[in-house]
């Protein structure tokens, strides 16, 4: 018991330790020609409390230890500084640089996006609302690196260097999104970009922090749903704007405010619109048909979206929770038939006359909910050991439900709990994190397009991330090892060939454990002021999600039958057979050079990917239908839909991506960006399906006056490089433009702003689409609108 004693109070004294300061830090931020900067955020390192600058760049700020501060602003290089009993008044100067810089969330150790070793995109502020869609495919899809699956635009989830679904993590302030678009591409990612503050791309695996399902990337949407700083007064924002294209009107609001430490948080979204334009095309049908169109059918959508969160934030505490809800109606594209969507809103007009027309067939639509709970606890030590614990919680109740004939046809759900513990230290030179990663998804479908079986995949996870300085060279080392279970109950057909259409059925209970293990070494080395080059290479293991290891159904969204790694075929039957299930292994090496001073600044990285035991989807020859089940295709029969089933194979992608900036004067910026990514099988040499074609861009913004305003021409090339079942697809070229107008309405921020997308009404098919044909991009659209800051 005496030892035990004194062995916790060791702990306890060194986790205690610290150098006493107690003082209060003044200092000044201006820029390199020592003019004041204004709302720069001087941060107290390992403390949530942080302080702005004024008008004349000063700042007042209380320490009670000895440490480091970090002083930041958007477009300019951080500074860190040392402090301690001799501080005061501070002079921080800071270099503007000539690309954007914002700090990254989900880098967890408090970076902007130059410091970062992986290659990062941040957009916020007014590039954020300008840009944002209703989906997170659409406003990402012109970042370099970045595409969109895009069923329709109601439906559309980023594409991050060739890889998407199971292999992007889309997470909400660091957590998973918990939706089901992974299991399919007509499930729409339940992330709003519009009610975002700004939204994080992390290129390349990204699996050390948030496992295995970020093999190929994540994007973080960032809110401010639970506050962390204190918020002083009340403060909002509203925003209404029109789309012409599809008849879309979107209205926005968000209110915060806050007392003695406790601060409230409020936004809102409500957006509605009807089937989109299109350039004139021509849809051939299964007959042989052709017919010319200029809308794509049952792609309205009506949406509804709230969040609600309160904090405390106080000098070691910081306790918060929110609540938000989605509500949102949208008409799935490739699931009409017989006739088209006149208005979509109107569904209950049209199931008060189902009885009447039973006899045709109307257009199927998803009803998408979700609950969402979110907790943070925060508490900041100020010792000279562990800096901060962070813990985020998170529930995520989600149903999406697709409604045919009025009814409910088949129902997606997941219930996932989710605990992520972050505990951020210093050790001698050394600054990093460890953390525990806990995650429990319950998954379950019903009805008639239900071809993944119900699942329960729990994983725990544990990480440490660590970085040092050697002089202009920072090192970054990192390991998560993951225990991943999913556990399911197949049902088994069994047939009696020596008995006449006799058929039995078997529940099987099925349960499998993986062990993910990733590791990573990455430097980034400023070799010259305003310069620097990064490097990383990378390890991941990833284990198959339900739908790549367990379906066995028709998909109808996709048009096809899909079976998962699990089965074996043989005589016509799919068997349940899941021996040698290995897991996906990627080594990826990543290169990027940046400058980032002066008028002239660049971003080029390249890429390499080895991946072992790539999952994916392939033709099998066969097709289903109802009466003869699975049989060779060319076998006589009409009627029937080709059969898809996952398989492993080594595989590998490379590619590079830039993005390049010249200020031609104070008013006027030129930027050229460009991605391409090659994605092949390596025994054969044959091509990965669906891989988003090259593309190439430019981009003109002038600022005069009170006019913001900004001209972008984006080339998507050809893709030719296909598998045997796809077709190739021709490139087209895009041109937008953007006009805002700043009224002077004393202290009501107000801007006017009206967009111009496709201008030159170009029809254009995206190849990474499950239904290119029969969904073109939108034509022509204008939007006009109205948002203001109080």
């Amino acid at each position: 018991m005496t030892k035990l004693t004194l062995i916790s109070s060791a702990i306890f004294s060194v986790l205690c330790s610290q150098s006493v300061l107690a003082a209060t830090i003044n200092g000044t931020v201006t820029d390199n020609k020592n003019k004041p900067i204004e709302n720069a955020t001087v941060h107290v390192h390992g403390k949530s409390k942080s302080v702005t600058t004024n008008q004349r760049g000063e700042f007042s700020i209380d320490v009670d230890n000895a440490g480091q501060l970090h002083i930041s602003k958007d477009n300019y290089s951080d500074s860190r500084i040392a402090i301690n009993d001799a501080s005061n008044n501070i002079v921080v100067s800071l270099t503007p640089t000539s690309i954007e810089t914002v700090v990254v969330y989900a880098s967890a150790l408090h970076k902007n996006s130059l410091e970062m070793i992986s290659p990062v995109n941040v957009i916020a502020g007014d590039e954020l609302r300008n840009k944002a869609k209703p989906t997170l495919g659409e406003t990402l899809k012109g970042l370099p690196g970045v595409n969109a699956s895009y069923f329709g635009p109601v439906s559309s989830s980023p594409i991050i260097r060739g890889l998407d679904g199971p292999r992007v993590k889309i997470t909400q302030n660091g957590l998973d999104s918990s939706d089901a678009s992974r299991i399919g591409p007509d499930h729409a990612t339940s992330s709003d970009s519009l009610a975002a503050e700004q939204i994080e791309v992390l290129r390349g695996p990204s699996t050390l922090l948030y496992g295995s399902g970020a093999i190929g990337g994540v994007v973080n949407v960032v809110d401010n749903r639970i506050p962390t700083n204190n918020i002083d007064e009340l403060t909002g924002a509203v925003e209404f704007s029109h789309d012409s294209v599809s008849n879309a009107n979107t209205l926005a609001a968000k209110i915060e405010s806050g007392y003695n430490n406790f601060n409230f948080h409020f936004d809102g979204t409500k957006r509605s619109g009807d089937d989109y334009q299109t350039p004139r095309f021509n849809e051939i049908h299964e007959d042989g048909d052709i017919e010319s169109k200029h809308s794509v059918e049952n792609t309205f959508i009506d949406s509804e979206t709230v969040n609600f969160g309160t904090s405390y934030v106080g000098e070691h505490l910081t306790v918060g929770v929110s609540y938000g809800k989605i509500k949102t109606d949208y008409g799935i594209p490739g699931h009409e038939h017989d006739h088209g969507h006149e208005h979509a809103h109107d569904h209950a007009a049209e199931e008060e006359h189902h009885d009447e027309q039973s006899h045709e067939e109307t257009p199927v639509y998803a009803q998408l909910e979700q609950d969402r709970w979110q907790a943070l606890i925060s508490y900041a030590l100020h010792n000279n050991w562990v800096e901060t614990i962070n813990l985020r919680l998170g529930y995520t109740d989600y149903t999406h439900s697709e409604i045919e004939h009025g009814e409910v046809g088949t129902t997606f759900k997941n219930n996932t709990t989710e605990a992520r513990l972050n505990v951020e230290h210093r050790l001698a030179d050394w600054h990093g994190m460890v953390g525990y990663h806990y995650s429990d998804s319950d998954y379950d479908a019903n009805g008639e397009e239900a071809f993944t079986p119900a699942s329960v995949t729990t994983s725990h996870a544990v990480y440490v991330l660590e970085e040092r300085e050697f002089g202009d060279v920072t090192l970054e080392l990192g390991a998560r090892v993951e225990e991943y279970k999913i556990q399911s109950q197949i049902t088994a057909h069994h047939h009696d060939h020596d008995a006449t259409e006799h058929a039995t059925e078997e529940a099987v209970d099925y349960s499998k454990r993986f062990t993910n293990v990733s590791a990573s070494v990455g430097a980034i080395w400023q070799y010259t002021p305003g310069h620097s080059f990064a490097a990383s290479l990378s390890h991941s293991e990833r284990a198959p999600l339900s739908a790549e290891l367990l379906s066995n159904g028709l998909h109808i969204a996709t048009g096809t039958y899909e079976l998962g790694l699990g089965y074996h075929i043989e005589d016509g039957e799919a068997h349940f057979e899941p021996d040698n299930i290995k897991q996906e292994t990627s080594t990826n090496l990543d290169l990027g050079f940046r400058r980032f001073s002066g008028d002239f600044g660049y971003t080029v990285n390249f890429f390499y990917n080895d991946i072992k035991n790539f999952y994916f989807q392939e033709n099998t020859g066969l097709v289903f239908d109802e009466e003869h089940g699975l049989e060779q295709a060319n076998n006589g029969h009409d009627h029937g839909v080709a059969v898809y089933q996952f398989t492993s194979k080594d595989a590998e992608l490379y590619g590079l991506e830039f993005d390049a900036h010249y200020n031609l004067n104070s008013r006027t910026m030129i930027k050229v960006f460009g991605d391409t990514t090659r994605a092949k099988l390596k025994q054969d040499d044959e091509n990965l399906p669906r891989i988003p074609a090259n593309k190439l861009g430019s981009e003109l913004a002038y600022n005069v006056g009170n006019w913001q305003l900004s001209l972008t021409g984006t080339h998507y090339f050809s893709q030719n490089d296909i598998t045997a079942y796809e077709t190739k697809t021709d490139g087209y070229t895009l041109f937008d433009a953007q006009a805002n107008y700043q009224l002077d309405l004393g202290k009501l921020d107000t801007q006017l702003y009206i967009n111009v997308d496709n201008i030159t009404d170009e029809l254009g098919f995206v190849h990474s689409s499950f239904i290119k044909d029969t969904a073109p991009l939108p034509g022509r659209n204008i939007r006009v609108g109205i948002r203001g800051y109080f």
